[in-house]
């Protein structure tokens, strides 16, 4: 993208509504995105941090009156300058705030969106963090209220919600990123970090009116991990018109290196967007989410993270399905030359691909429940074998039909003059015939339908056959009666034979179905380990977040808090023991009947 589109439109008096081409430019993306969204009070420098992202002088709109310029969500797609085979994508948003819009309402749902769709949230403020700048995050307070989680939320031993631990494991990296910042990063005469900073910020009080706290504890309790930046001001008031096209000679040093820290931090830290269970979204499947949000909040309904990930499961599922098939299709179509001199050709051609194209599925799939989109893709798999299958017999017998048909043409000429109605003709007719199927049987790339073909081919021209054996008077009636039970001997043999290679055949085939079964058995067994280790590693995140949070409110004297979260750590401990255990008693699984 040259430029950030508006993804999300907010215009005056209308509800929220996605912008159809830069939806489509976001779903042709297949590649993992990393999304870093930016959210704060208009004209608070946010969109400069941005194009700076992007690495670019000018991009999102910038400005330096008390008017906002951005409105909605605006979206910018830029190869990721340090993850290759990742696109990083910028989300920079309206301000927060403004006075002057009509529909001051859907600010809440604009910081909701941008926590729903990031992998990284930048918060971005002026001034300091004090009592102030966090009454001004207000939002942060109605998450609750803007976004759920499951359908059917959990409840304690009181009745009440418990999402902490499950925001904490669908929610961003948080960054709080303070601009114009004017003080030392001192603590009671000590150095300290910039993260040291936010920290002591977000200490809570006991005896402060709960009010007073609730972001401090929001932002503690739902994002998994956080990080703080503070920058000087960019350049003199006078100039701060003209940011984009200053020069950097004109800009303050010390906050050009806080910049470049910044980048550095994003570029190199943020992670790609995951879902439930860590599967990796792409620009395709974020795609989906943008619609499955905004259509939610348009319907007057609070967006479900648990809903929209099952209804993504279903369309990438489907999507993973017909991504293996093609995959399969192509790669046949390349390497299969068809007719095959046997089956075992065709099979092993077969299994190779078949194994590839269950990893295209894999790689996409994700929440199929009972296995029933890889159950269709065996399904469909096996429908295409039993295609290439038909096609090789065709293909096989088309071959060798043309070719009985060049070897034989001056056989058919020889009898349609007569030749063999005389006497010793039958014998001559015998020693042609021997002749050419001896041709026909050295000749290659018949197939495997070259006894089936011959013997086909052989029956029908019994009949003439017959006729110059009874025209040959030399031969006596016994000897003619002797050849007649020899042809037929003869006959019945080839069709023994022809039976025995089509019983093998069909050994061969059931062999394969079997070998199908067991390639599909280990390569989601795989899966399966590998989504549980992922799912494991998700509650030890969120375990000891809940423990340093344990600790941090024991320091402040929150005993009843502390006590709360001592029984959903302990909870935790004993999901994460029967996922241990579950590790090596893994059940075998039937994917194909």
């Amino acid at each position: 993208m040259e430029e950030p589109v508006c993804l999300i439109e907010n215009n005056p008096n209308e509800q929220l509504r996605v912008n159809q081409e830069a939806l489509k430019i976001l779903q042709s993306i297949q590649q993992p995105v990393v999304v870093v969204a930016i959210v704060g009070l208009y004209r608070t420098g946010k969109s400069y941090l941005m194009n700076k992202l992007a690495e670019k002088k000018k991009g999102f709109s910038l400005g330096a009156t008390i008017q906002a310029q951005t409105m909605g969500i605006w979206m910018w797609c830029l190869p990721h300058p340090k993850k290759p085979g990742h696109t990083l994508v910028l989300l920079d948003t309206e301000g927060l705030g403004d006075v002057e819009k009509s529909n001051t309402a859907n600010d809440s749902w604009i910081f909701a969106l941008s926590i729903l769709l990031s992998s990284t949230f930048v918060y971005n403020s002026m001034g300091t963090i004090d009592q102030y700048a966090l009454e001004k995050l207000q939002y942060v307070t109605e998450l609750t209220k803007r976004i759920k989680v499951k359908s059917t939320p959990a409840k304690d031993s009181e009745g009440e919600e418990e999402d902490s631990g499950d925001f904490l494991r669908f929610f961003p990296a948080f960054v709080w990123a303070v601009r114009d910042f004017s003080l030392l990063l001192k603590l009671n005469g000590k150095p300290i970090t910039e993260d040291e900073y936010l920290e002591n910020a977000l200490k809570r009080k006991k005896d402060n009116p709960e009010k007073l706290d609730l972001a401090k504890k929001c932002i503690r309790q739902y994002f998994p991990s956080r990080k703080c930046f503070v920058f000087d001001r960019p350049a003199s008031r006078r100039d701060l018109e003209e940011l984009e096209d200053l020069p950097e000679s004109k800009l303050n040093p010390e906050f050009l290196e806080q910049v470049q820290h910044f980048c550095r931090y994003i570029h190199e830290q943020a992670q790609a967007k995951v879902i439930q269970g860590g599967h990796t979204v792409t620009g395709t499947s974020l795609g989906h989410l943008v619609v499955t949000y905004v259509d939610a909040i348009s319907s007057g309904s609070i967006p479900c993270i648990e809903n929209a990930v099952v209804a993504l499961a279903q369309i990438e599922n489907t999507a993973a399905v017909h991504d293996a098939i093609t995959y399969y299709e192509a790669e046949m179509e390349k390497h299969l030359k068809l007719p095959t001199e046997t089956i075992e050709e065709l099979l092993e051609v077969h299994a190779q691909y078949e194994k590839e194209a269950i990893k295209v599925f894999l790689a996409r799939a994700f929440k199929d429940v009972n296995h029933e989109y890889q159950k269709e893709l065996g399904t469909q798999l096996h429908a295409k074998l039993l295609e290439f299958c038909s096609r090789n017999e065709q293909a096989s017998s088309d071959r060798c039909q043309a070719v009985l048909l060049e070897l034989f043409q001056d056989l058919e000429e020889k009898f349609g003059k007569g030749i063999y109605s005389v006497a010793g003709g039958y014998l001559k007719f015998l020693d042609d015939q021997k002749e050419k199927l001896e041709q026909y049987h050295l000749l290659p790339g018949k197939g495997i339908m070259a006894s089936k073909a011959l013997e086909e081919f052989l029956k029908s021209k019994e009949a003439a056959a017959q006729s110059i054996l009874q025209a040959d008077r030399t031969l006596t009636e016994k000897e003619k009666e002797v050849e007649v039970e020899r042809v037929r001997a003869e006959a019945s043999a080839r069709e023994a034979k022809l039976h025995e290679q089509m019983k093998e055949e069909a050994i061969k085939m059931a062999q394969e179905k079997e070998r199908s079964y067991k390639e599909h058995e280990a390569q989601l067994m795989a899966k399966m380990e590998e989504d549980r280790k992922k799912i494991q590693a998700e509650h030890e995140m969120v375990m000891n977040r809940k423990l340093e949070e344990q600790k941090r409110l024991q320091k402040e004297g929150f005993e009843q808090e502390v006590a709360k979260l001592q029984l959903q750590i302990q909870a935790l401990q004993k999901t994460l023991e029967m996922q241990r255990n579950s590790g090596g008693s893994r059940r075998r699984c039937c994917v194909i009947q």
